[in-house]
């Protein structure tokens, strides 16, 4: 029972997340967008955190995702249970697209690829005002529930009441990434992470798993993009740009890059804090960039590296004191 809850101890505490946020948050909406952040974090940190790829393209496939729903809910009237999917699919293949031509080249020429292909995606979607309402967005995305054969299994009429469906779409995320970085698979990229020659030369396809990183990525980037649109009845057209991209990597790298869960804590925090300083001082980003220059000095694994070090750091001083008491109690 130990070993299995052991084993699952990141899932745990991921599904304690979503039910402290009710606890903590007086607002239905807040809570709803660290959980939709914390989804778009997770495909960010399995690039940047497990396969080394500092990519500018997460925006893309959260502005692909933001625009799928609301064209498929607007024109389509499709449900929630069809959305989502379609969501997963339309982010994969502009990932794979991106990713295929992106990893054709390597460190600073890599970043600058995924930073272009951020702003020809942004332009595209400028220029296309029938699809996606250009400047001003895709207004009227609506908050579907969760139906299944025209029966409504969970109502989405409240904030609260779509963040019981965002947390169980979260959740599976959790899951399902969780086991992709815990399989094989997982343990591959980060042998292309730490170093790429030498998994290249023991035979493994390093270009064939960055794609496959690049794709997975997208999917679970897309179905942020798309609970982010129904939650704020909008796509708008600065979810596609390179700022959105931006933003989803700080998020990764305040709470840790190479653990999942860093990345829920990098959501929350970001959200939480952001919400708080807005309110107090205008220019709270001022305070964001001196966090930012914090962690990049002091903090290199976020706040989950200090997490973990401040644990071990106690039961150190625990085992010590217990040590201690053995000696004093000999004869």
């Amino acid at each position: 029972m130990k070993a299995l809850l052991f084993k699952n101890r990141f899932l745990l505490l991921a599904i304690a997340t979503t039910l402290v946020l009710p606890l903590v948050l007086s607002s239905g909406s807040l809570a709803t967008e660290v959980l939709i952040f914390a989804i778009a974090a997770l495909g960010c940190n399995l690039l940047l955190g497990y396969t080394g790829l500092l990519s500018f393209g997460q925006g893309i496939f959260f502005g692909v995702g933001s625009y799928a729903a609301g064209l498929l809910a607007i024109r389509a009237g499709l449900p929630l249970v069809a959305i989502v999917p379609c969501a997963v699919l339309f982010g994969a293949v502009s990932a794979a697209l991106v990713g295929w031509l992106s990893i054709r080249r390597q460190g600073v020429y890599f970043v600058l690829l995924t930073l272009a292909f951020s702003q020809m995606f942004y332009f595209v979607a400028y220029t296309l005002p029938d699809w996606t309402g250009g400047d001003n967005g895709l207004l009227g995305v609506p908050r579907l529930p969760l139906q299944v054969f025209g029966v409504t299994l969970l109502p989405a009429d409240t904030a609260w009441q779509y963040y019981v469906i965002v947390a169980l779409i979260f959740i599976l995320t959790f899951w399902f990434m969780q086991r992709v970085v815990d399989s094989v698979f997982g343990h591959t990229l980060i042998a292309i992470r730490e170093n790429e020659e030498r998994t290249n030369a023991v035979g493994y396809d390093v270009k064939q798993f960055k794609i496959a990183a690049f794709t997975i990525s997208g999917a679970v980037t897309g179905v942020a993009g798309a609970l982010y649109a129904m939650m704020t009845g909008i796509a708008p057209l600065e979810s596609i740009e390179y700022r959105t991209s931006e933003l989803i990597l700080i998020i990764t790298v305040i709470g840790g890059t190479g653990n999942l869960f860093g990345s829920v804590i990098g959501a929350a925090f970001y959200v939480i804090v952001a919400d708080m300083l807005s309110t107090i001082w205008p220019r709270w980003l001022l305070m964001l960039g001196v966090l930012l220059m914090a962690i990049s000095l002091y903090m290199q694994q976020g706040l989950w590296g200090v997490i973990v070090k401040l644990t071990g750091y106690l039961r150190g001083r625990e085992g010590r004191r217990h040590g201690a008491v053995i000696v004093k109690g000999k004869p």
